[in-house]
């Protein structure tokens, strides 16, 4: 069953290629995991001070039973994050390594500790 994606942009204008690659990003996910029930993107632009570059911070909140999967990219001073792009990619891995885990711990797969 397909979830619904919501994509919100903060502080810049919504752009074709973000929202395609977010889209993108977020079907892999739900060939990962079908519990997946709902999936909330926000992209936000902060301009540095005495800059002229920006930096891009990446939210994901995905719904799932049992639980939910947040994921904050801030950018700190991370200047790969100067591109939206690279800021969405480093989101979304971070998001489909807790998805892995938490399907993991779902399907009793986890590792336990030996007694």
């Amino acid at each position: 069953m397909p979830f619904s994606l919501h994509i919100a942009f903060r502080n810049m204008d919504a752009s074709d290629s973000a929202d395609a690659l977010v889209r993108q990003r977020a079907a892999e996910l739900e060939h990962l995991s079908d519990r997946i029930g709902a999936c909330r993107v926000v992209l936000d632009c902060a301009h540095r001070q005495n800059q002229l570059s920006r930096l891009y911070r990446v939210h994901i909140d995905l719904t799932l039973p049992g639980g939910s999967i947040v994921v904050n990219r801030d950018a700190g001073s991370n200047h790969a994050h100067d591109d939206l792009q690279a800021a969405i990619r480093d989101a979304f891995d971070a998001a489909r390594r807790q998805l892995q885990e938490h399907v993991r711990k779902h399907d009793g797969v986890a590792k336990r500790r030996e007694e």
